[in-house]
């Protein structure tokens, strides 16, 4: 499905420009300068993303206007990714902003791979979002295993010790630290997820310390970095192996003295946060030191917890599937309908490489099509896993012996088989991936739940 932005800002130019640069990524890229017609818009459909101003009359800096739409918004049954924007680098309002909801803020004027980068992590986490909090459907299940993760999450949440999350794509690492967060006692201060191996290494000390004014060209005002901005709560920072060696260093440094130094600035920060980070690396390779410095590691991992994939947990699909398609049933206004017993077993022999994310398109897709009185095998589209890519060699010989029969192949199966081979060829990193198939992450997250890998 096309991903939905909405760009709501009362400056008709900063919404235009904002448009054109999202235009080229995502095919439907609304703007509304006029507050007061987003309930009208919200009734004939919810946006996957809206980029929110925070002040709309001229001379208000307060933020309060924007924070009443963003209330609005979150009301919403179904509600958006909120990614704040203010052109007043003004770190408490960033702060409310986040707190009552706001998955990001950006400071104008924007870096246009910022903003990028903000809009594609926000659409990759939208169904983390939707769903929301420790008992979000993620974390839904009464295996053996999940009791145990939930368990684990009671009794490590009210520390304040470092959590590192480990687990496969789409087992729901980023739900299991809302979790973390939920149950803490930072619990009334912010949660802030940053995409780690979307930050381009070239704004990575910007993006997490922050900078003052003038210390670098486009460097216009003060800006606060991520860990000021989370200052009181929790910084979940995702896809943490994919970061560069360097960049590792930078942030070790900030966890052992516990203060960051902003770009431009005279003296340190003292930080208050608690780190929780995630990777859908193995963990012997974590132990590998051209992947990941020991000595961070160990800064990260007091407690490690891993989350099964679904296919450890076969048992709890059914409840699962039952409230995936109640969700959209009603988000689509379907009819409701049983899952006949040859559907459902199925789905419980399916091995489901995309876990939970994958199994939630897969609902989606026989919400939308089903046509029958109850819910079969084919509505949910699935498709056996495609064998892992052969070394390169091998791989070359093999095509030699063996070509592929591309000509029997749709265009959608030879994209399946790519995207497999590519995530198999990269231990399945999905940033590697996407820079090797040229698109985004978020992209390819959405093409793994379209495929079922």
């Amino acid at each position: 499905m096309t991903a939905y932005v909405l760009i709501l800002d009362d400056d008709a130019d900063v919404a235009t420009a904002a448009q054109l640069l999202l235009r080229r990524r995502h095919g439907r890229v609304a703007t509304l300068t006029d507050p007061s017609g987003l309930p009208a818009l919200l009734a004939r459909g919810v946006p996957d993303v809206v980029l929110l101003d925070l002040n709309f009359t001229p001379g208000r800096i307060n933020g309060a206007e924007g924070l009443a739409l963003l209330d609005l918004l979150r009301a919403q049954p179904q509600p958006p990714a909120v990614i704040a924007m203010t052109a007043y680098a003004d770190v408490p309002l960033a702060v409310e902003a986040l707190k009552r909801g706001a998955g990001d803020f950006i400071t104008k004027p924007w870096d246009n791979a910022r903003l990028i980068a903000a809009v594609d992590q926000a659409l990759t986490l939208s169904s983390a979002s939707r769903g929301g909090g420790a008992g979000s459907p993620e974390l839904m299940g009464k295996s053996r295993a999940m009791r145990e993760l939930k368990s684990l999450i009671a009794s490590v949440a009210p520390t304040e010790a470092n959590v590192m999350v480990l687990g496969e794509n789409g087992v729901g690492k980023e739900l299991v630290a809302r979790a973390i967060h939920a149950a803490s006692r930072r619990a009334a201060g912010t949660m802030l997820a940053v995409d780690m191996g979307a930050l381009p290494e070239s704004t990575f000390e910007s993006e997490l310390f922050g900078h003052r004014k003038g210390s670098f060209t486009d460097a216009k005002a003060d800006r606060a970095g991520r860990f000021q901005a989370a200052r009181g709560g929790t910084l979940f920072l995702d896809e943490i192996g994919n970061m560069p060696l360097a960049a590792q260093a930078k942030l070790l440094t900030v966890l052992e003295r516990r203060e960051v130094t902003p770009i431009g600035a005279d003296k340190p920060e003292a930080i208050d946060v608690r780190i929780v980070s995630a990777t859908n690396l193995d963990e012997a390779r974590l132990f590998d030191p051209a992947v990941f410095r020991a000595d961070l590691l160990f800064r990260l991992n007091t407690i490690v917890l891993r989350v099964p994939p679904l296919r450890e947990r076969r048992e709890d699909v059914p409840l699962l599937v039952a409230h995936y398609l109640q969700l959209y049933q009603t988000q689509y206004q379907r009819p409701a309908r049983n899952v006949s017993d040859a559907a459902m077993d199925a789905l419980m022999r399916h091995d489901w490489p995309g876990n939970v994310r994958a199994l939630r398109h897969a609902c989606e897709r026989a919400a939308i099509l089903a046509q029958g009185a109850e819910y079969v095998t084919g509505d949910f589209g699935l498709v056996a896993p495609v064998a892992p890519a052969l070394p390169a060699p091998a791989a070359a010989t093999a095509r030699a012996n063996n070509p592929a029969p591309a000509g029997d192949m749709t265009l959608e199966e030879l994209e399946r088989m790519a995207i497999a081979n590519t995530l198999a060829q990269f231990n399945g990193n999905i940033s590697h991936a996407a820079k090797t198939l040229g698109i985004s992450r978020a992209a390819l997250y959405r093409k793994l739940g379209k495929h079922g890998i």
